[in-house]
């Protein structure tokens, strides 16, 4: 017999006394393969999303007006906090608000009233857009109760009041804070010109956000992205 044909009746023998050594390394690689083709798909997915949400906060920027009982403008950017949170989860909700930060410092028009740079993030408003990040996945935390995505339809209403309340909280404190370094206040008067003056409009937000979360129409499109994602 040829060294050719030891060899394969060695492998042939070795196969049929340990067949999960063989089989079980075949199958480890093709899972394997499949994990990480999912996995790098998801996260390409994720990223795009983050980097959308991290877009509509720069849009709602635009959507600003005085108010008359504070120096900080009244903006629709607390809704895009609250629709990260909730749509995209604490991970990539967060971190789609660090993006929004990192490009309006880098000086994209994307803080209230389309200013940039720096000076936002030193000045009065600083403590709201530090918050973002924080109140973002603070909300998503309560909503999906974890990392794991599930469909915000059929999460409570208490639940989705009760982690968009949370998240105003945060903002609210840290937005209080920046106003007492910044203007050199009172914990009082910061509380009245950076929180009570905005509850009125938080609640609208929070009804809007809501409104938006149960709609047919978005429930439809989570349906189709978790099924693609998970094909």
């Amino acid at each position: 017999m040829s060294t050719g044909a030891i060899v394969a009746v060695s492998d042939f023998d070795f196969v049929n006394q340990y067949p999960f050594v063989s089989l079980r390394h075949c199958g480890g690689m093709a899972t394997q393969s499949e994990s990480v083709e999912l996995v790098g798909r998801s996260t390409t997915v994720n990223i795009t999303r983050a980097a959308l949400f991290a877009t509509l906060m720069g849009a709602f920027a635009y959507v600003t007006f005085p108010s008359p009982l504070s120096p900080v403008p009244v903006t629709l950017q607390v809704l895009g906090v609250f629709l990260a949170g909730i749509l995209l989860g604490p991970v990539w909700g967060g971190a789609s608000m660090c993006l929004y930060l990192v490009v309006g410092a880098l000086g994209a028009p994307v803080f209230a009233g389309g200013s940039a740079g720096l000076a936002p993030l030193l000045g009065e408003s600083a403590g709201y857009l530090y918050s973002y990040p924080i109140a973002a996945a603070l909300v998503g935390v309560a909503v999906h109760r974890g990392r794991d995505l599930r469909d915000p339809a059929n999460v409570g209403l208490p639940t989705l009041i009760g982690a968009m309340v949370a998240g105003t909280a945060v903002i609210y404190l840290l937005g209080i804070t920046s106003l007492m370094v910044v203007l050199d206040i009172g914990l009082i008067e910061a509380f009245l010109l950076g929180a009570a003056a905005f509850i009125p409009v938080e609640a609208l937000k929070i009804t809007a956000a809501v409104g938006i979360v149960r709609s047919d129409s978005l429930s439809v499109a989570w349906l189709s992205w978790l099924i693609w994602r998970t094909s």
